[in-house]
Order: C-alpha cells, then structure tokens, then sequence
C-alpha cells in the first residue's frame, strides 16, 4: 500500500508538471476573486431551487470526467495489465466521491488517489484552472510573482523563486518561504486569479512565522522559456526550462559559429520536459544523424528504436563543443532522458542531483470540464537498455543545490560544471545511483 503523504507528493508533482515549477503567473479569470474584502459585503441569497440545479450541473460534470478518466486509463495506458490494479474496484472506490465533489480541489484530488494506484509518477489529472496556466505560461498575463514546488505534506508548496518587480517582491516575500494550502486557505493553486482581484495567501516566512499577506495580481510579460548566457569567459551557459516548440531551432542558433574552445552548459535543473521531438533536435545538436538512443515500446508491445533525426537549427552536422548537463530532482522526463543519452554516449558530464525517475512516454488529453489528463502511453529504455523510471539519472558530479545556497545566491551547480569542463576536478564524486519510488 502507498502512504496518503506519498500519494498526496506524488499526485502534486504530476499536477504541477510539467511543468517542472508552475509559477503564480496565473491566467486572468475574471470571475474569480479570492480576497473577501474584494466582494460586496451585501449577502447574496441564492434561490434553493437555483442551488439545487446547481448542484445537479456539478454532479452531471463530475460524472462525464471522472468515467473519461477511467475509460483513458483502461483502454489506453501503455501496460495493459494496469500494473495489476483492479480497476474495475477502482471504479467502484472513487467513483462516487467524485460525483459528490463540490469543487475541483476535491474532485481531482479523487482522481489523482484512483490514479496513484498505478504507481506512475507520470500520468495525472490538472484541474481546469491548472491547465489555463499551462496553455497561457508563455503569454502576458496576470502574476502574483513567485514558483512553487509542492512539499511531501501535500497541503503546502515551498516558494523556490521570487520574480523581481512582481507584487510577491514588492510585500517582501522570498524564496524559502512556504504556501500553506490546507484546511482553511483562502488561495490553492485549483482556483483561478485574475488582474487587479486580490487574493489572501498563507505563507510561513523563513524565520517559520505564519503570516497572511493579501496580494493584488497585474498584468507582467512572460518569462523566455530559454536563456543563453555567455558572461562567463569561455563558457556558454543555456538555461532550458521546458521542451518546447522551438527549442532546437533556438539551440542551433545558439551554437552556430561558436569557437570550438568554447564550454558549453545545459541547464536542465526544475525542467518538466515536454516534446520528444525537441529533445531529438537537442540531442542532434551533439550527436551524429541517426545515431540510436532510446526504445520504446506501447500497449501493443512493439518496440520503436529513436534515433537521432536533425533538426538542430539550421546546423548540418552536431558540434564539437565540450558540454556538461546540469539536473537535479525536478528534471523530469524529456529532461532526463536527455542527460541520460548524452551520458551513455559520453557526450557530456552530468552534474548536479539524481533526477526525478518519471520518464515514461506520455500525452495529454482534455477534459470535459477544461482540465487535462497526462497518461503514460509507451514505456521507454536508453540505447544501453536502462529504464529510467523510477530510477532517474545519476550525474557523474553530485552537486546538489541547498535552501540556504538558493536564499544566499549561491549556484554550486554551476560552479561545478564549469569547474568539470574546466578539467580542475580531479575525480568526480558520484552520486547514489537509483531514486527511491515515492
């Protein structure tokens, strides 16, 4: 049997995948207003047959995507045999408290404990608002101004990043501190936001002191989902915060015309993944044309060999660059099987902390109600026939990054793989090699 506090992690990665951290820089709803003292103070009386239909609308949505769920998961996961779950007995479990659900937090928290019985860190159900952030990460939108990474109770999120000039700077809050979202918060990451609507979060600060801080969401420009930064004498560095549309093209631009002196490190640390084919355009950045490096194989137990297809920009033959790959326990998926085929072809030293182990194939499907399902769909092996999943990537060079180093502005992480490429490490210290299944 799973523990509830390892069901409740292991529910709160997936739905927050993807996405690798899923920032505040929430979608604008309008009709959502989280703060009470943003209301009427006039009570409003609602018609009991008004709630009623109400409640019969609810009902009826619950129903139509809690049996979409579980007919995906019977007819289209990639292991026929549902890792040995009775999911008909699942049915009969959760099926009736998501019909009762008053609300999505407590609907897809049904869905993810049905889900967990799969033990599949990779398949898991956002809740519609969830999804909006998702579809509209790269776009002006509404933003409070911090990432959030969920913590094993399950009822908070420790805040990783503080956007400089966004309301969450400007009342002071920072990274370390944590976003309690339990019995009785104003604000879960289920519910909408919306510009110039303040919402009242519960945070502990550093010091662990429990404080209630109202913030008022605006309108900020989206983050760039890849950064390159050559400040460093002989060293490019190129951040990657997911396998997105676009990534190879940027990636071939980026190393285009470089000296062949130059270092070159890819910074895969909180990547959620993304496209498989984007991580084949990176990987043809280093590798030759159809070299093999991964197999997977679906519900229909036939295996496909990847190979390596181009698509680096509009490089015509992989660099020759030396390239280090920096991860850690929130590169997931097209992150670490990434890293993974750089490494087994010794293309690359891996730096950091084991990645996540969630590395099966899978893809999305939209909900009735506006959510998203991400089910597994083929299971997947290196060139060298390792399995990732739950498993991970150990870097050749362990250098974890701490609470402490994050709040002093220290990067040991990068620091290490300059210092690797460099050659000054003598002997690299390995890391433990396998990522306990939670």
């Amino acid at each position: 049997m799973i523990s509830n506090g390892v069901m409740i992690l292991r529910r709160l990665f997936r739905m927050l995948s993807a996405f690798a951290a899923m920032s505040l820089s929430l979608a604008a709803v309008p009709a959502f207003a989280a703060d009470p003292m943003a209301v009427t103070t006039t009570p409003t009386v609602v018609p009991v047959v008004a709630r009623a239909a109400s409640d019969r609308d609810r009902a009826r949505m619950n129903q139509r995507v809690f049996d979409r769920v579980w007919s995906e998961v019977r007819t289209q996961y990639y292991d026929p045999g549902l890792h040995g779950v009775d999911w008909n007995a699942a049915r009969r479990t959760w099926r009736p408290l998501a019909l009762a659900a008053p609300d999505d937090r407590t609907l897809y928290r049904a869905l993810g404990d049905m889900l967990d019985l799969l033990d599949d860190d990779h398949s898991g159900a956002a809740p519609p608002a969830v999804a909006r952030r998702q579809d509209t990460q790269r776009q002006r939108r509404a933003a409070i101004g911090v990432s959030l990474r969920p913590e094993p109770s399950g009822d908070a999120y420790l805040i990783e990043q503080v956007r400089p000039d966004s309301p969450a700077a400007e009342a002071g809050v920072a990274a370390g501190w944590r976003l309690i979202t339990g019995t009785g918060a104003q604000w879960t990451p289920e519910q909408d936001i919306a510009e110039g609507q303040s919402v009242t979060l519960a945070l502990i600060d550093g010091e662990g002191v429990a404080r209630s801080l109202t913030l008022t969401p605006r309108m900020m420009e989206p983050t760039p989902a890849f950064v390159a930064d050559g400040s460093r004498p002989g060293v490019l560095v190129l951040t990657v915060d997911g396998f997105e549309v676009g990534l190879g093209r940027w990636m071939g631009a980026q190393l285009a015309g470089l000296s062949p002196e130059t270092d070159v490190v890819i910074d895969l640390r909180g990547n959620p993944g993304g496209r498989l084919a984007e991580a084949d355009a990176v990987l043809s950045c280093f590798l030759p044309r159809d070299q093999l490096w991964a197999s997977r194989t679906g519900r229909s137990g036939r295996r496909v060999d990847l190979r390596t297809a181009g698509g680096c920009g509009d490089l015509d033959q992989p660099v020759g660059n030396d390239v280090a790959v920096l991860v850690d326990a929130n590169s997931r998926s097209a992150a670490e099987l990434t890293p993974a085929a750089l490494q087994e072809a010794r293309r690359a030293v891996v730096v950091g902390a084991p990645t996540a182990g969630a590395v099966l194939i899978s893809q999305e499907t939209r909900l009735p109600d506006g959510g998203r399902l991400n089910l597994s769909r083929a299971d997947f092996v290196t060139s060298g026939g390792v399995r990732l999943e739950k498993r991970g990537v150990a870097p050749d060079v362990a250098a974890p990054l701490t609470p402490e180093d994050r709040r002093a502005g220290r990067d040991p992480g990068l620091e290490a793989a300059v210092a690797a490429l460099a050659g000054s490490r003598v002997e690299p210290v390995m890391a433990v090699q396998a990522v306990p299944a939670i």
